[in-house]
């Protein structure tokens, strides 16, 4: 007899799960991999148990893209920093939901971090974004760090990094429905590009 699996509560359970398990629990039952790389892969079946979320409930999704009415405008950003810090650079590309390019961006930061950098891009990309009219975005980014701190799964300890935060969360609202999304830098060569571009044009 089948049993209907409320996803919420999996949800909850597997958040709470990641929060509460100790380190020396994951060592014993999991020898073979790293405790982080556990509460990693909790966290990400969380995340593809959450239900759709408006902006309303400042709440951010990570996964699968949820095709609305409208569809989902894809965004991917990233920014480049050769030496931490060093010469910067922000790049972005623009989808439509045929996944056709329709809009890319590139530009030189000047000197900052890496976690700068890639903040300036993502603000970058949703501010150009928010020109076109678009309503309902899908971010991709390739810094884990960056992903999980829109999530609110990591707090934004770094003073520096604390506005750039502020102000991504100003431009998200501008939206009528946002995910953010961590992807592998071989599916961000676009942006990554564009960033570099940035650097490669002002040196």
């Amino acid at each position: 007899m089948s049993r209907k699996i409320d996803h919420h509560l999996c949800e909850d359970f597997l958040r709470e799960l990641e929060k509460k398990i100790p380190d020396c629990l994951l060592i014993s039952y999991f020898p073979y991999q790293k405790p982080q790389e556990i509460r990693e892969m909790l966290l990400a079946s969380a995340d593809h148990l959450a239900p759709v979320k408006k902006k309303a409930s400042k709440e951010v999704l990570k996964g699968r893209q949820i095709q609305t009415k409208a569809g989902l405008i894809s965004i991917y950003t990233d920014g480049a920093s050769r030496g931490n810090p060093g010469e910067a650079g922000a790049g972005f590309v623009i989808f439509n939901e045929q996944n056709d390019e329709i809009a890319t961006g590139s530009k030189y930061l000047g000197q900052c971090t890496n976690n700068v950098a890639e903040y300036q891009a993502l603000i970058f990309g949703l501010k150009e974004a928010g020109k076109t009219g678009i309503r309902q975005i899908s971010i991709f980014l390739d810094s884990q760090l960056i992903v999980r701190q829109i999530q609110g799964k990591y707090k934004v300890k770094n003073v520096g990094l604390k506005p750039l935060f502020s102000e991504v969360r100003r431009l998200l609202d501008q939206f009528d429905f946002f995910q953010v999304n961590h992807v592998p830098r071989n599916l961000n060569k676009r942006a990554d590009g564009l960033a570099n571009q940035g650097i490669d044009e002002h040196l």
